[in-house]
């Protein structure tokens, strides 16, 4: 039953599932239209909350462009490649393949979630060199399976925004500590168990997969383009400065200083500046020289035109969401159903759906947070609890939202239909779990 539900679900999404940009034009009208049928809106008025939201995701947007390429570059210095061929000795079989990217992005997504975004990706294209008769796709929907739990982790946003003193709730619910929330006893046995049970059902989809398609089935020319040729007899001072190794070192070890003083410090934890800070001085220490550095990045940047181009998009649709009125009317219907017992697993579900339309959770928590807040006092529900419920909600449908996975696929030059089955076999299984832990917790 498993190999025909896997094999049923693969072919559905590779036949049927557009590229993402076609999938985020598609979202665009649709809310388009909603917004002027359900909340009365002019055609007029939807078109200025597009444009007004359109912009509001750039830095976002360049921040996640830039560690797509930084991370590449880490990826591709001979040291980290030395590092994953250790690595491949351990996981010499598909099956270990499998299981050891899905452990290493999970947990390297709990302690961040941009760390275990790029590395994941990243580990799993390398081995998928090194690992014969390994499906590619599997093996890049593992490693993209590991972001399910990132709002559950170190770095996820509704918990620490929760535990951040001036955040925009705090007058009407107070702060609430990460050890209601993120240590909570339920949330960590949710973490627990999914540690356990990806792997597993990530193991289990190989059943499915009658003919695997590996790395060299997919880009045969991977690994056997020749390196750059640079004339190291030029006497010329710029080259010569390109090729020196003390310029690379020098400014490496000046942002090695620069991260110390931050740390030392106490300059406000890791977050996604910080990881790209140092996966750049890192890259450039490993690469040798500036020259090395530019040619592996002129490599990585050209898998970042998806993140460039369809992040406005999104932007564009969580403005007509959110300002038309839309995301607010979704999740109050939610709520209208609930009891006490009941609002977590409905807050779940609800921030599930309308991530799918505002897949950024600090976004969707500005919408949807007061109206769960207000919902939980009223009912004398478990405050932490719903919170973290929309925040599992809203890692949950991360699963089937092309948006998240875009560094992924740049750095595994793969398409979203390539994954996006096994990643469904994923949504229903963690679905099922998360629901009913929070049911039962």
């Amino acid at each position: 039953m498993l190999k025909l539900f896997t094999s049923g679900c693969v072919k559905l999404f590779d036949r049927y599932l557009p590229d993402p940009l076609v999938l985020v034009v598609i979202i665009t009208l649709l809310v388009f239209v909603a917004g002027m049928v359900i909340e009365t809106q002019t055609p007029v008025a939807m078109l200025d909350h597009w444009m007004g939201g359109f912009w509001s995701l750039h830095t976002f947007a360049m921040q996640m462009a830039l560690i797509l390429v930084t991370g590449f570059i880490v990826a591709k210095a001979p040291l980290f490649t030395r590092l994953v061929a250790v690595i491949a000795n351990v996981a010499h079989t598909p099956g270990r393949a499998i299981v050891l990217v899905t452990l290493t992005s999970l947990i390297m997504t709990w302690i961040n979630w941009g760390i275990g975004l790029v590395i994941g990706a990243i580990l799993a294209r390398e081995l998928a060199r090194r690992v014969p008769d390994v499906d590619y796709r599997l093996l890049i929907a593992s490693a993209y399976s590991g972001f399910l739990i990132w709002h559950g982790g170190l770095s996820g946003a509704v918990p620490l925004t929760l535990a951040t003193p001036g955040h925009f709730l705090e007058e009407s619910i107070g702060l609430i500590p990460t050890s209601e929330t993120l240590l909570s006893p339920f949330n960590l046995v949710l973490v627990a168990v999914l540690l356990v049970v990806l792997p597993v059902t990530n193991r289990l989809m190989m059943r499915g997969i009658d003919h695997p398609v590996t790395l060299q089935d997919h880009e045969p020319d991977v690994g056997t383009a020749a390196p750059v040729e640079h004339d190291h007899r030029s006497d010329r001072p710029a080259e010569r400065l390109e090729r020196s190794p003390w310029l690379a070192r020098l400014v490496a070890v000046m942002g090695f200083a620069a991260i110390s003083m931050y740390i030392i410090g106490g300059g406000g934890g890791l977050n996604l500046n910080v990881v790209i800070f140092v996966l750049l001085f890192v890259g450039i220490m490993l690469h040798g020289t500036l020259r090395n550095f530019l040619d592996c990045l002129a490599d990585g940047i050209k898998g970042t035109s998806g993140v460039l181009i369809q992040f406005p998009f999104y932007a564009g649709i969580m403005g007509m969401m959110s300002a038309s009125g839309l995301a607010s009317r979704m999740a109050q219907m939610f709520v209208d159903i609930s009891t006490a017992e009941t609002l977590p697993v409905l807050s779940f579900l609800s921030a599930g759906i309308i991530n799918i339309f505002i897949p950024s959770g600090g976004g969707q928590w500005a919408v949807q947070g007061p109206i769960l807040m207000e919902a939980a006092q009223s009912l004398g529900a478990d405050l932490p609890k719903v919170a973290m419920a929309f925040a599992w909600g809203d890692s949950w449908t991360n699963m089937i939202q092309p948006f998240w996975a875009l560094p992924a696929l740049a750095i595994a030059g793969l398409k979203a239909r390539d994954i996006m089955g096994f990643c469904a076999i994923i949504l229903l299984v963690s679905g099922v779990l998360i629901a009913s832990v929070l049911l039962i917790a």
